[in-house]
This record gives C-alpha cells, structure tokens and sequence, in this order.
C-alpha cells in the first residue's frame, strides 16, 4: 500500500499555500500517511494531522488571523514599504531614528516580540500530543545549543509548533528541556528526508521559499544579514529537494513571509499548482513500491558520482 508523505516547507504567510495543496489532495481521495512540516508547513501540517480535515484547518487559520491577539503583533508592518521616491522627508526621517533606536532596544531582547504576548498567540493551537494523530506527524526545529536539527515525532502540537516557527529575531527562542529551539528553516526549509523517517515511502515536497533575485542590493547591516541568510537556506534547499520523489512550487515567491492579506491569493496558488501536477502526484500515489525502490536507488547513485 503506498505511503505518500509530504514535507512542508517553511516560509511565512507563502505556506498557507499549504492549505491549496491538501485541499486538492483531499477532493481527489488521495490518501497522506505522514507529514513533516518546517515552521508554517508544522503549523498546517499539524492541524490537518489533528483534525483530518482541511476544511477546519483553514477554518482555524482565518479565525486565528482575525483574533485579537494576532492583529495585536501587527505583523503587516514587516512587509515592504513605500520606496524612498514615495515617501516625504519625515517618514524617511523617522524611519532613519525608528530604526537606530530599535536597534539599540534589539541588544537587550532576544526578539521583536516578548515571551507573554507569544504565548498567548500559541494557545490558540490545540494542545494535543502529535504522538496520536492517526496521520504521522513531525516538525523540525533548530536547537541553538547544539546547532543540530531536532525532528519532533511526540509532544504537545502547540509546543512543537512553536518551537518549529520561532523566526529568529521575530519570536522568541522556545526553551525545551536542555534545547533552545528556532524555526527549523534555520537548518532545512522542506524536510524531505525527516517524512521518510516517520515512515513515508515516497514524498512530494512542497516549496515556499521566495525569490533569490532582488532587485535593489541591501542598504544596511540588518539587511545584509538577512539577505545572506536567505541566500543560504535557499541553496541548501534546493539541495535537499532532490531527495523528494515530485517537488511542486506554488507560485508564491513574490509575497514577503508576513504578508497575510494575501491570504486567499495564496491558498488559491496552492490549490492551482497541485491541479496543474495532478497527473504526476497520481502516478507516484499507484506507483509500486519496489519499483519506486529502485528509482530512489538510482537517483542516490547518480547524485553521489
């Protein structure tokens, strides 16, 4: 019997076009036996392993985003502003003192927002253990002690999933047992080899990752920072993904990761690309197993010479 895997990548409001795919998915009867998430792939992930059912899941997300709570982090103000042309001299003006005294504010904060209004915002997530789901479940998370990557496979799905989508910086570091964890894209975005791990036999990953290309170089040392990191996970994922069976891109590059009033467009995106790869996903669901075996076999040994 095939079990068909799905490694969700990371990437803000992009992974909402989580939610497209396993719709499509779903009205197809075609059948998910296990999911990895990375940071928003663990939050839609997770809530369709808990409740089976992608109709709720997206019924959470749009209640969630209407919740008091959340308009309170104003995460729409991280989206790209008006350019230097738009703007009048006393917003550039406050934008240059804003920034200089956040940044001084940043050395005695580990993130943007503080540990109490975090909390409250993740307990809006079921407190579940993923242990039991009947779809297999995991998320990944980064430990900044160690620097290595930690697969959830049990817990509280309101912990894991806070401690997959700690956005460095944005959120604070979640503290669990001796760890110190982040957002898993710290180590790997689309966790294909960790859905194998929980027992999927082949995988479609689903990437989010935005667009490498930019069209203005960085301006300061925040930005360069940022745009090196970027830099790297995209390459590193782009390797990993050669270890998915079918990889499928929706087409949602262009959108910053806060940029939740795009939200609709974004599922729509979802939903579109799974239609547009139908074909490919049904032939890989009937595949046999051995003779997929074989193919994988094939495609390590191509890659390793």
């Amino acid at each position: 019997m095939s079990r068909l895997g799905l490694a969700l990548g990371g990437g803000g409001a992009r992974g909402l076009a989580h939610i497209g795919v396993l719709k499509v998915l779903e009205a197809e009867n075609i059948k998910i036996s296990a999911i990895t998430g990375c940071s928003m792939g663990s939050l839609v992930g997770g809530l369709y392993c808990y409740y089976d059912d992608i109709k709720k899941v997206e019924e959470f997300v749009f209640k969630a985003m209407k919740h008091p709570k959340f308009q309170e982090l104003g995460v729409e103000h991280f989206n790209k502003k008006k350019t230097g042309e738009e703007r009048n001299y006393f917003e550039q003006f406050f934008d240059f003192v804003g920034a200089r005294i956040n940044a001084l504010k940043a050395f005695n904060h580990l993130s943007y927002f503080n540990e109490e209004i975090t909390s409250e915002i993740y307990e809006l997530i079921p407190d579940a253990p993923i242990e039991k789901f009947k779809i297999k479940f995991s998320a990944i998370t980064s430990d900044l002690i160690s620097g290595k990557e930690i697969n959830f496979t049990s817990g509280s799905l309101r912990d894991v999933i806070r401690a997959s989508s700690a956005i460095p910086g944005i959120f604070p570091p979640f503290r669990f047992k001796k760890y110190v964890l982040v957002d898993g894209s710290t180590s790997e975005s689309v966790p294909v080899r960790r859905v194998r791990e929980i027992g999927a036999d082949r995988v479609i990953a689903v990437d989010v990752t935005k667009d490498i290309a930019i069209d203005v170089a960085p301006q300061n040392v925040y930005e360069i920072l940022y745009r090196s990191e970027d830099i790297t996970s995209f390459h590193l994922s782009q390797e990993r993904l050669k270890e998915a069976d079918l990889v499928i891109k929706p087409d949602v590059k262009n959108n910053n990761w806060s940029n939740f009033d795009n939200s609709e467009e974004i599922i729509g995106a979802g939903e579109k690309v799974t239609k547009n790869n139908l074909k490919e996903i049904k032939k890989l669901y009937k595949k046999n197993g051995y003779l997929l075996q074989f193919e994988q076999l094939l495609k390590k040994v191509r890659g390793s010479v």
